[in-house]
C-alpha cells in the first residue's frame, strides 16, 4: 500500500533570519525575547516565559544591543522599587519590521508551500529528531543558495 502524501499545514513552520556573516542579527528567539520584554517589563519574566534563563536572555539581549546602530533594550538595576527592562524606541521598532517580514514573508510563501506540502510522506521526518540535515533554514540577503 503506497503511504499518504498529505502532510498538514499546521505540522510546518516558516522561519526568518537576519543573518550578518556567521551571527544572526535577528531571527524568530530574539524577536521572542524583544516581545517578552515590552510585555513584561522583565528581562526574568521574559525568559520565564519562553522557556529560558535569564542568563541566556541577557546574552541574547547583549548580543542584539551589540550588533544593532543603537541598544534595543535598556535595563534598569533592582532596588527599592525594583528593576526592569524596556525596549528603547529602536528596539520597539525593529520587534515591529521584523514582525511584518515576518507576516509578508509566510503569506508569500503560503501558496506554494501549500502544494509543496502535497508532495511530502505524512511520515517524513519520524525517523529522526535532528532538524539541522538539510542546513540552515533561510538564505540571508544578498547571498545565493
Amino acid at each position: 500500500m503506497k503511504p499518504s502524501l498529505h502532510v498538514s499545514p499546521l505540522e510546518t513552520r516558516t522561519r526568518f533570519r537576519i543573518q550578518v556573516k556567521h551571527a544572526v542579527a535577528i531571527g524568530p528567539g530574539k524577536a521572542d525575547v524583544l516581545q517578552g520584554i515590552a510585555e513584561t517589563g522583565s528581562i526574568a519574566e521574559a525568559g520565564r516565559r519562553l522557556g529560558m534563563s535569564y542568563q541566556r536572555v541577557w546574552s541574547l539581549v547583549q548580543a542584539m544591543n551589540r550588533d544593532f546602530v543603537e541598544p534595543l533594550v535598556t535595563k534598569q538595576r533592582g532596588g527599592s522599587h525594583g528593576g526592569g527592562a524596556e525596549l528603547t524606541p529602536l528596539g520597539r521598532r525593529v520587534l515591529a519590521l521584523y514582525r511584518e517580514v515576518e507576516a509578508r514573508a509566510a503569506a508569500a510563501v503560503e501558496a506554494p508551500l501549500r502544494e509543496l506540502l502535497t508532495l511530502i510522506r505524512e511520515d517524513a521526518g519520524l525517523d529522526t529528531d535532528d532538524e539541522a540535515n538539510d542546513g540552515p533554514d533561510e538564505v540571508a540577503p544578498g547571498s545565493s543558495s
